[in-house]
């Protein structure tokens, strides 16, 4: 018979935790399991809705941070103030997207610091993860950061009430001038909810450390992705679009709220990297960071509309 121990986890600062172990399992007082390792303490920024710019110069400025190994792996979702269209970071902004469109409608156009292609933004929530290689829960394998990221967010979509899959293949894209557009073609281990797109993500990494944000679809339109992200507006690239992206209104009605559907995506990279996920704000450094990149970076025409060439500046 395994032997039972009544005891109490305690770390200075937090509250007391009392868990019984059975032989060589541990379970605390909620029933589940603890592992004979410290799990570890993320940071997680609460959800957020920013401009364009500010969004993108965020997400580097926890990188940049990162990458001095001065902050913990952060988790980040955050909405968009006003419609954007984000571009990879190699992509050509006079030939891909419909800038005329996008001028005359007030809708942004800002580069990401990560590639892949354009995303328009607006019915989407948006994260952000920011990790080290070399922890315990990734590696140096782009693809395995991916599947891994892809397992997290497919339990919170499963508690959303959302069904998702991954993609064991590349499927091919749509074709025609939506290339251009994120979600007119799946990579290996992204999302797929009836078949269809929903979550495109992309990564950049640097000095051991990546940062990976993507786009879940709330809701998607069509037709205001075909005027802002394609050269040409057809009936044909329409029905291209609706036959393969999909959203979670969709999927699962309107009922499920924003608060909602960023903590279910916390809980699941709590629940799948055995994790928790501390409430924290950015701290002085990054807002430095931030304010920096904006000045310098997000809100030139010259790094939004024509980039840097082919240079790795991280």
């Amino acid at each position: 018979m395994d032997r039972l121990q009544v005891f109490r986890l305690k770390k200075p600062g937090s509250p007391v935790i009392y868990a019984c172990a059975v032989g060589t399992r541990i379970y605390n007082s909620e029933g589940g399991l603890v592992t004979s390792h410290q799990v570890d303490e993320w940071r997680i920024i609460p959800f957020e809705s920013c401009d364009p710019f500010e969004n993108m110069a965020i997400d580097e400025a926890i990188f940049k941070a990162a990458r001095q190994r001065k902050m913990p792996p952060t988790l980040r979702s955050y909405g968009w103030k006003r419609p954007a269209v984000s571009l990879g970071y190699f992509q050509d902004a006079e030939r891909e997207i419909n800038c005329g469109y996008c001028r005359d409608r007030g809708i942004d156009i800002v580069r990401r610091p990560t590639g892949g292609r354009a995303v328009l933004h607006g019915d989407d929530l948006t994260y952000s993860l920011v990790a080290g290689e070399d922890s315990t829960h990734f590696s140096s394998d782009i693809v395995e950061i991916y599947r891994i990221i892809s397992e997290c967010i497919i339990r919170g979509l499963e508690k959303s009430g959302v069904e998702a899959k991954m993609v064991k293949e590349g499927r091919p894209g749509s074709g025609g001038s939506a290339g251009a557009f994120c979600f007119a073609a799946s990579c290996k281990n992204e999302l797929l909810a009836d078949g269809k797109k929903i979550c495109g993500s992309a990564q950049v990494r640097a000095r051991g450390m990546f940062l990976q944000h993507g786009s879940l679809l709330i809701d998607f339109d069509p037709v205001a992705v075909c005027a802002a992200i394609t050269t040409k507006n057809t009936a044909m690239e329409v029905e291209k679009l609706k036959a393969s992206v999909t959203s979670i209104r969709k999927s699962a009605g309107d009922n499920i709220g924003i608060d909602t559907l960023c903590r279910n995506i916390a809980a699941g990279f709590e629940e799948v990297l055995n994790i928790r996920l501390i409430k924290g704000r950015l701290s002085p450094e990054e807002e430095t960071f931030r304010d920096s990149l904006l000045k310098s970076k997000y809100l030139s025409d010259q790094w939004n509309m024509k980039g840097r060439g082919t240079k790795n500046e991280h």
